[in-house]
């Protein structure tokens, strides 16, 4: 109703009608009506028989579950054609994690190199290493913790190696001109990867992916956003705060409410 009331200036009363709605942005409204419609139309549809759902490729070693199959990964990782080969690739990962993901020794990473977050770039090389280094998250977090683990190389992507972390960490050093405050972090998982050229250069950095944001005391932001948050300093964006519902995705959370 405060959306309505901004964008015709007039007050809106009483139950809200699909005329009224429709004042909505075309975007919105079409989302109402999928979310709306979408049960009732499935259920006039026939169930579709098993064999149709089985997908052309499927392995005879695969087991099919409902909405796909169990992938078959090292047989998918066995036909390889990449010029390194996935275990050789998972080294070249843990040896790019031991030197900083390249801060460190940036001979590891390719010139046409791209860093991608889920807000922040792509960057490229020169712009990557630098931004990690005026941050210094290790000078204000020396304790920091990643917890690496399960590094795979992707049985789709065959020359990426994807790395997960559950952060810990204690903030004892100062951290963008600002002094300690001794809090301790708990990031929630997050999601990473590298891509790899033949020449076992790294092509392209993916980080702070969360998983769960319901986990940690960061306010379910992951990379170094969660790190500024989770001490209290915040950037001041709104990229760089904990998640909030749009009040026009809350007006259709109502709206799917009242029809029940």
């Amino acid at each position: 109703k405060r959306d309505l009331e901004q964008e015709s200036g007039e007050l809106v009363t009483g139950p809200i009608s699909y005329s009224k709605l429709s004042a909505l942005t075309d975007e919105a409204f079409s989302l109402y009506l999928v979310l709306s419609l979408t049960p009732l139309a499935l259920s006039f549809l026939p169930p579709a028989p098993l064999s149709s759902l089985r997908p052309t490729h499927l392995n005879a070693e695969e087991e099919l579950v409902p909405g796909g199959r169990f992938l078959d990964e090292e047989a998918a990782l066995a036909q390889s054609t990449f010029a390194i080969a996935p275990p050789a690739l998972i080294e070249l990962c843990k040896e790019a994690l031991r030197k900083g993901a390249g801060v460190e020794d940036p001979s590891i990473l390719a010139e046409d190199l791209e860093f991608c977050a889920p807000v922040v770039g792509p960057l490229g090389k020169e712009e990557y290493v630098k931004a990690l280094k005026n941050f210094d998250l290790l000078a204000a977090f020396p304790d920091m913790d990643n917890r690496f683990h399960n590094i795979h190389v992707d049985p789709f992507e065959l020359d990426r190696v994807w790395w997960s972390t559950r952060a810990v960490a204690t903030h004892t050093g100062p951290l963008l001109g600002k002094p300690p405050s001794g809090v301790k972090l708990e990031l929630p998982p997050q999601t990473n990867s590298f891509k790899f050229n033949t020449s076992g250069k790294i092509v392209e950095i993916t980080v702070g992916y969360v998983l769960n944001r319901r986990s940690g005391n960061t306010g379910g932001l992951g990379g170094a956003f969660g790190y500024f948050y989770g001490v209290g300093q915040p950037l001041p964006i709104p990229e760089c705060q904990p998640y909030k519902k749009s009040l026009r995705f809350q007006l259709l959370g109502l709206l799917g409410k009242l029809q029940r």
